[in-house]
């Protein structure tokens, strides 16, 4: 691949502004678990190498099971993801794929487990791990 444009080094303020959106939820009760769930399935559905293969050594890290990374893009068809792990896998693919929109009952069950300010934390995490996957694809950044 040809070398594209570095968004840190070319719009230093641009990287700013997506490193205040992760110091945001660095600073939020978001469950560290949570986090890496969202990221790492966020990441699969883009196709985002990089992100994918940083955040499964973060989740691993926080001592997320291996079986449960590994069947991260099955986790309807898995038991081994918690009620809330799945209200919030479920509504990180609609976000993802928004084109296909937010199902009324996906972000139910949602509310069905999260209080307004958790939710929208949880939507924050989605909506900048996507921008990150975004960065990643388009400035070809690769896994090491």
């Amino acid at each position: 691949m040809n070398t594209r444009v570095n968004i840190l080094e070319t719009q230093p303020e641009a990287y700013k502004a997506m490193m205040g959106l992760e110091k945001y939820l660095a600073s939020t009760p978001l469950d560290p678990i949570h986090k890496e769930l969202i990221k790492i399935r966020a990441s699969q559905i883009n196709g985002c190498a990089f992100c994918i293969d940083m955040h499964t050594k973060d989740a691993r890290k926080l001592g997320l099971a291996e079986q449960r990374i590994y069947l991260l893009n099955a986790w309807r068809e898995a038991d081994f993801y918690t009620d809330e792990e799945k209200a919030i896998l479920a509504l990180t693919e609609e976000v993802t794929l928004i084109n296909q929109h937010v199902s009324d009952a996906t972000y139910q069950n949602a509310v069905r487990f999260f209080d307004e300010k958790y939710l929208a934390e949880i939507i924050m995490m989605i909506v900048t791990i996507n921008a990150w996957n975004r960065i990643a694809i388009t400035t070809g950044m690769r896994a090491s």
